[in-house]
């Protein structure tokens, strides 16, 4: 059996990748950050897959604690296939860059960019002994080619390098059966995090070029197929799922006054 990582697997885009690797009979470790209540709940939502999944609890800004989740991965399944980074800090309040305090800065950096260096220093060598490995990480629309995000500077500069870090350690892990791509979600909010396409298409979405919103199933599809061992071909590739939005460029039609 196959075994997944997912950071923040347990709730919005994250709980559904979550609920796709386990209905493909994939044993996996949710990391997540404090909140227990939330993973009570899913205890007992997930009763049926109670063997093959376990919680785990961790700061992703925090080396100790990554080492740490790694560490009861091993412990109790003793492989990793596949590790889904999906947690990552966001700053919802529109600000610009000078505006940013220091420690919002570093969380940024830390969160999204730091954090998975680490994950990969401690899970990358498992993968090489298993000689297969799926790295997925998360950025935005065209951040390959590192566009400005008007009030998102700290963001998108710490997505912007996570996606070069993603490439180029597809080319350095590519020998032994490791990919590593970059999924990047569009404007998908609120209950459409944890939502079904099925239920998508029947609220009409006049903002979105498809003509409705984006769910955190569509984003677990793409991610699941990069995962297949048969999906070795692509890799280093960053995939946009937005429905034909601008998300970056939605943010100078909505600029505060200043």
């Amino acid at each position: 059996m196959k075994h997944a990582l997912i950071t923040a697997g347990h709730k919005g885009i994250g709980k559904k990748v979550t609920e796709q690797f386990l209905k493909k009979q994939y044993s996996v470790t949710v990391h997540f950050r404090s909140d227990k209540n939330k993973v009570r709940e899913l205890q007992k939502e997930w009763h049926q897959y109670k063997d093959n999944v376990q919680f785990v609890e961790g700061d992703i800004t925090s080396k100790a604690d990554i080492e740490h989740v790694v560490a009861q991965v091993m412990e109790r399944f003793g492989r990793i296939d596949v590790l889904i980074n999906n947690a990552g800090p966001y700053v919802f309040e529109r600000k610009k860059l000078i505006e940013y305090t220091d420690s919002e800065w570093y969380e940024m950096l830390e969160g999204n960019l730091s954090s998975v260096f680490h994950f990969v220093k401690a899970v990358v060598p498992i993968m090489k002994k298993q000689q297969f490995g799926r790295v997925i990480t998360y950025g935005f629309q065209d951040v390959e080619h590192t566009p400005g995000w008007m009030y998102r500077a700290a963001f998108s500069a710490a997505k912007s390098g996570l996606a070069s870090l993603t490439k180029s350690l597809a080319l350095e892990v590519a020998e032994y059966g490791i990919t590593a791509n970059m999924v990047c979600p569009g404007d998908i909010v609120g209950d459409m995090k944890e939502s079904d396409i099925i239920k998508a298409r029947l609220l009409e979405d006049k903002e979105t070029p498809v003509g409705r919103s984006g769910t955190g199933e569509d984003i677990a599809r793409i991610i699941e197929f990069l995962c297949d061992e048969n999906s070795d071909m692509i890799t280093g590739s960053i995939i946009s799922a937005s429905g034909g939005v601008d998300v970056v460029h939605k943010s100078k039609k909505q600029a505060p006054g200043r």
